[in-house]
């Protein structure tokens, strides 16, 4: 079997977004994809990528992700290079499941767990988008979209809010309510003001629910160490189930004087790419749950090495999606197949309206928990629509005859 061509496509609708599809030479294809700076990614992918895995072996996956994830003089950051690489791996481990018959989770080891326990961020149905999709555009789309727009709500009504994800099954739940207040001071400072802003979502949350619900607390990595430090001593309270990218992903030593004197989990990181970044976060005791993104860290062969590296330090993981559908499906493959898995990420405003639009199956989401697929593969492939929209760009790369 051979690789023979790599097609790529985006919308101008979801500027973020890119997928990878690769073709063999037995008519298999396999599906991928990465998230910000599509563009840029799918430049490198055909002038830089293609050249290189044209006319290989597709199931030689470890050996092509280390050509491709080693990058330039051996070394890549989380930048374009990371991305297509890891879009190009989920795409070929899609083709080894579609080759053995077998869902990828299976490929990896085999089901850990019977069902995956999700948690939901609360963003809006247009977060990470410059325009919204055509099912939002359509009569009644207000009401879908004011039906989840999560992101507003858990500033206006987070009590609201928390009882009707409990009422969907959902057990966990992430919000952000400090970023505000870091874009206004650049996240060198926080004001009686802003801190009270903040944690009265927390207490509103609390008072409604009590217990029932985790929440998760994100940053983003807006904060300095002083400032991230002084919320944490007021937020602890409320029993945050994690502090997420508290502060810059950048210095371990740093995140772990964090981490020892804020005395809340610390959770980290979507935005980090490599096991030898998780390597240094880990060995420094920086870290007490490890967050990967499949799309930016090095896809599936990378994070399943990422997995078993948390998995020797006594971590759990809880991989990342708040981009597309396929990296959900892959995500899922990997947390199924990971026994240190303890929570996989959705976003209910993404799954209910545009990710539909996008993919021809997505993962069942029941009472809070998602299910094992059984197909083999990813289990799922670019809508038709996708292709077919008059604003798709579609390039191809293929083998030379």
């Amino acid at each position: 079997m051979r690789i023979t061509g790599i097609e790529t496509t985006r919308l101008t609708s979801q500027p973020n977004l890119i997928w990878v599809e690769i073709e063999t030479d037995e008519g298999i294809t396999g599906l991928g994809e990465t998230f910000r700076g599509a563009q840029a990614v799918e430049t490198y992918l055909h002038s830089m990528a293609a050249p290189l895995i044209l006319g290989e072996n597709p199931l030689d996956i470890e050996r092509l992700h280390k050509v491709l994830f080693r990058g330039y003089l051996g070394f890549n950051g989380s930048g374009v290079e990371s991305r297509a690489a890891s879009a190009i791996d989920i795409a070929l481990w899609d083709i080894f499941g579609k080759v053995t018959g077998q869902p990828v989770y299976q490929l990896l080891g085999g089901a850990c767990h019977e069902r995956m326990r999700a948690y939901n961020t609360c963003a809006g149905v247009d977060y990470n988008s410059k325009s919204i999709q055509r099912r939002l555009i359509e009569p009644g789309a207000e009401k879908i979209r004011g039906r989840y727009d999560d992101q507003i709500a858990f500033i206006e009504d987070p009590a609201q809010l928390a009882l009707s994800l409990i009422d969907e099954g959902f057990g966990a739940m992430k919000i952000w309510p400090f970023d505000g207040a870091a874009m206004e001071t650049g996240g060198q400072y926080v004001s009686a003001r802003q801190m009270r802003q903040g944690l009265e979502v927390f207490e509103k949350i609390r008072l409604a629910v009590g217990d029932q619900i985790e929440v998760m607390c994100e940053f983003h990595s807006m904060w300095n160490v002083t400032s991230a430090l002084a919320i944490a001593r007021e937020l602890k309270q409320f029993r945050p189930f994690w502090a997420e990218d508290p502060i810059k992903m950048d210095s371990p030593g740093l995140l772990a004087d964090y981490r020892r004197l804020a005395q809340i989990p610390v959770c980290g990181s979507e935005t980090l790419a490599s096991q030898s970044t998780f390597r240094d976060l880990l060995a420094e005791h920086a870290l007490d749950i490890v967050m990967l993104d499949l799309s930016w860290c090095g896809g599936i062969s990378e994070g399943r090495k990422i997995a078993s590296l948390a998995d020797a330090y006594q971590k759990p993981i809880a991989p990342h999606d708040c981009t597309g559908p396929v990296v959900l499906w892959a995500s899922l493959h990997l947390a199924l197949a990971s026994p240190n898995a303890i929570f996989q990420e959705v976003v209910r405003a993404f799954l209910n309206t545009f990710y539909k639009d996008l993919v021809t199956e997505l993962p069942v989401l029941d009472k809070g928990f998602l299910l094992r697929p059984d197909a083999p593969g990813l289990g799922t492939a670019l809508a038709p629509t996708v292709k077919s929209d008059a604003q798709a760009c579609i390039r191809r790369s293929t083998l030379p005859i």
